[in-house]
């Protein structure tokens, strides 16, 4: 019974720690602000929508 009781105290602990640098790594890419679209080239598009977009 003691293995078992280290195992669930083991398991919870590596939960919180997995949960706390989940927290932080959502803080830390939420701190860099907000995020742009890739410009659009209309090289790398079809040539009808580029027609339809850029002319």
């Amino acid at each position: 019974m003691e293995r078992g009781k280290f195992v669930a105290i083991l398991t919870g602990a590596i939960s919180i720690i997995l949960a706390i640098a989940y927290l932080v790594m959502v803080q830390v890419l939420d701190f860099r602000g907000e995020m742009l679209p890739a410009p659009v080239t209309p090289m790398l598009m079809p040539h009808a929508l580029a027609r339809l977009l850029f002319f």
